[in-house]
């Protein structure tokens, strides 16, 4: 499995599509920085392919006062949870 690790938001860069082409079926995505722009309601349809995987970093959904306002589909993981991730990932693959 790889943890791939996206900073962008869907609404200001296309590398969304870049991370979802080169994903495998047990990959997940984590969402963070701007990234997390991606986990809200309006705008996490671009990461339908992958909803049952893909996380958003709490600290950086509190840094922009987005907490709480997450889809259901996105599992919400802090920094624990981020290591938690890379530690069960093969290897991790940045987007940026």
């Amino acid at each position: 499995m790889i943890l791939h690790i996206l900073n962008r938001a869907p609404g200001t860069s296309l590398v969304y599509r870049d991370a979802l082409a080169g994903m495998g079926p047990e990959d997940r995505l984590l969402l963070i920085e701007d990234g997390v722009l991606g986990a809200l309601p309006a705008q996490v349809r671009h990461f339908t392919p992958v909803l049952d995987r893909l996380f958003a970093l709490r600290e950086d959904l509190a840094a922009r006062g987005l907490e709480g306002h997450c889809d259901a589909t996105v599992q919400v993981v802090d920094v624990d949870g981020f290591v938690e991730l890379t530690e069960e990932a093969d290897k991790t693959v940045s987007w940026f």
